[in-house]
């Protein structure tokens, strides 16, 4: 028997038994764990695309829903198929789950027919039916604390609460996001904290996602107490919501629908410890939000940052050498005293060289590895303002979706640390520009001249001068960016509500760039590692991928599928993965022997797939259908930096 099937075995015995204490540790997700990650098998039974998975909570059971209206239910360690079941649907099924404490015995899916269906597993029978959607269901969730109930979200809007132990064979409407949002408005997925079931995480079309707490929303009711967010997080609001969004996505939304790039919001997941929202934004990145923080975006705050402070002008003019009146925020980095010794350009020896390695990337043009190898740094010194600025110039040469908002964010964070970071100041005003900011950027050039008056007259300035006079608001691209008669439509409908609540939204932490996002509305993002400390996807080159968390770096690439990978399952415990997309299979991953030396699901050029899915997104739609029909299409367009650069007397694109 080979080693890996005696492992398989192994790990079957531990979890049936329930000992596998010591054992998890040993299988605990590590870096070189996930560096021999590779497809250990496949399992047949499927004949349509499986479009969604579901582990027990004990790991010894994989349940696989379909586009062939079946149920399967696995064991993967053995790698057998115990159930198969028509689940009674008419249609693609796209949500699958066990309901928590019924022994595995009972199972829930959702399906594009607009039904749930709950079956009995032990006897192969569909023993509830609901038919209160009136749109394809998307996503099943359930939550450990309410062992009988459980929620669906659809594209009719609508989030729906069941109760098996109810005699009613209805639902209850939960949340309507019409009544906020217009009649166009679909919840695609959400989540239950499982740490704390009181708040749930609904995803929908458009770039918002949203936190509820159930309590203040149960039968209709809306409290107008203040509760706190597990406990010491901060409240959401008396509607019982509250908002996140990438900064720079609300403006950028009808640049993404004159592009026929629609944004929405695929998956919706929490860390295992609940203190974190990870999500798969349909049409743009993977973004985690961190729960525990309220910073709102920049692009909102940007009013209040070009408001003059009070004491910080008299008689007319500045007493900092600032000639316009743009301040910027103060820092909300907290650094002990060890760390602020480092926001100097003195760094560790070992953070030294990992610098010098970023800045030689970046000379040589790899924009991608200068930004992780900068990250790395950034991860193991965060208040050191020379890493941040030199990573935001990184960015801005890369020029991938999101990252000139980075660049912004991370000028920011330089700024805060050494106001007096020229390079950043510098680069703050260029990126306000490209996010088409012009007042603001015009602001900041201001002042960067009134506090650098030797640089006033140098030729980055007067290069961003020149573009700030010469852009016109009502240009064609403008008028080409208008909302459409249907795009007005939808914005009259938005409530007074909905828009106070998406004004008073939360930024993100991190971003995690290289996957492909724009064909299906189903593909998932989740958590790898009992601790959270890796993030997975999948992605339309039929790969998925998997990052640091804490450095968003990329770390390995697999080949996942013949066309798209839509669904990545972690094992509960263990360093294992299923897997499944296009294909009619569901796919096991595990760490390969250390004497298996071929493994040919991995990319091996994991910058040059992540610049090629850069190019898929913002291809247009002919071009996206050629190239998930296996054509490959050289000179893409929107991605990329052109090599010209008239702020070289600044050394503005150029590492410190």
């Amino acid at each position: 028997m080979s080693s890996v099937n005696i492992t398989r075995d192994i790990l079957h015995r531990q979890i049936r038994d329930k000992r596998a204490t010591g054992f998890q540790r040993f299988y605990h997700v590590t870096d070189p764990l996930i560096k021999r990650l590779g497809l250990e098998a496949e399992l047949q039974g499927h004949t349509g695309c499986v479009n969604c998975l579901e582990w027990n909570e004990h790991g010894d059971l994989l349940a696989s829903g379909s586009d062939d209206q079946h149920a399967i239910i696995w064991d993967p360690f053995r790698l057998k198929k115990l159930t198969t079941m028509h689940t009674g649907h008419a249609a693609n099924i796209f949500s699958v789950k066990f309901l928590p404490h019924s022994g595995d015995r009972i199972l829930i899916t959702g399906a594009a027919d607009t039904k749930v269906h709950v079956h009995d597993l032990t006897v192969k029978e569909t023993i509830h039916m609901f038919s209160d959607h009136t749109n394809r269901v998307k996503r099943i969730a359930t939550a450990p604390m309410w062992p009988n109930t459980f929620w669906s979200a659809a594209e009719d809007g609508v989030i729906r609460q069941y109760d098996l132990r109810e005699s009613s064979k209805r639902s209850q409407a939960l949340i309507n996001l019409t009544e906020f949002c217009g009649q166009l408005m679909e919840a695609k997925c959400l989540a239950v904290n499982p740490c704390d079931n009181n708040y749930m995480a609904v995803g929908a079309n458009g770039p918002f996602v949203r936190l509820y707490d159930i309590r203040m929303i149960h039968n209709g009711r809306k409290s107008t107490v203040l509760r706190p967010v597990f406990d010491n997080l901060s409240p959401i609001p008396d509607n019982a919501v509250q908002y996140y969004v990438a900064g720079h996505l609300p403006k950028r939304l009808t640049d993404y629908n004159s592009r026929l790039r629609v944004l929405v919001t695929t998956s919706v997941t929490f860390s295992p410890d609940g203190t974190e929202l990870l999500v798969n934004m349909g049409g743009e990145q993977v973004y985690l939000f961190d729960l525990t923080c309220k910073q709102r975006p920049y692009t909102l705050l940007l009013p209040q940052m070009c408001e003059p402070s009070r004491g910080d002008v008299q008689n007319g003019k500045t007493t900092n050498g600032v000639s316009n009146g743009m301040h910027l925020p103060g820092s909300h980095i907290q650094c002990t005293q060890s760390k602020i010794q480092l926001s100097s350009t003195e760094l560790p020896p070992h953070l030294e060289k990992i610098k010098q390695q970023a800045n030689d990337a970046f000379a040589r043009q790899q924009w991608t590895q200068a930004i992780q190898l900068y990250s790395l740094g950034i991860h193991h010194s965060s208040c050191n303002a020379m890493l941040y600025g030199n990573r935001a110039a990184a960015y801005m040469k890369r020029k991938w979706d999101g990252d000139y908002y980075d660049a912004l964010r991370d000028c920011l964070k330089a700024l805060s640390l050494n106001p007096q970071h020229l390079k950043a100041h510098f680069r703050l005003a260029r990126c306000l520009f490209e996010l088409e900011y012009v007042s603001a950027a015009q602001d900041c050039l201001g002042d960067f001249k009134g506090k650098f008056p030797e640089q006033a007259h140098s030729s980055a300035c007067n290069a961003l001068d020149k573009d700030i006079k010469a852009y016109k608001p009502e240009s064609e691209n403008e008028k080409r960016n208008c909302p459409t008669p249907l795009q007005k439509m939808i914005q009259k409908e938005v409530s007074e509500d909905e828009l106070d609540q998406r004004g008073q939204s939360l930024d993100y932490k991190h971003r995690y760039c290289g996957h492909c996002n724009t064909t299906t509305d189903i593909k998932e993002a989740n958590f790898f590692g009992s601790k959270g400390q890796y993030v997975v996807s999948g992605s339309d080159d039929g790969s998925f991928f998997i990052w640091e968390k804490e450095t968003t770096n990329l770390v390995r690439i697999l080949q996942g599928d013949e066309s798209i990978v839509n669904c990545l399952q972690p094992h509960p415990s263990y360093c294992f993965l299923a897997s499944s997309g296009i294909d009619p299979v569901v796919r096991l991953w595990n760490p390969r022997p250390e004497t298996e030396t071929d493994n040919g699901r991995v990319v091996e050029d994991m910058e040059g797939a992540a610049q090629a899915n850069q190019r898929r997104m913002n291809a247009d739609p002919l071009e996206v259908m050629l190239l998930n029909m296996g054509y490959r299409i050289t000179g893409l367009r929107g991605v990329g930096a052109d090599g010209s650069d008239d702020e070289d007397s600044l050394g503005q694109c150029r590492p410190s």
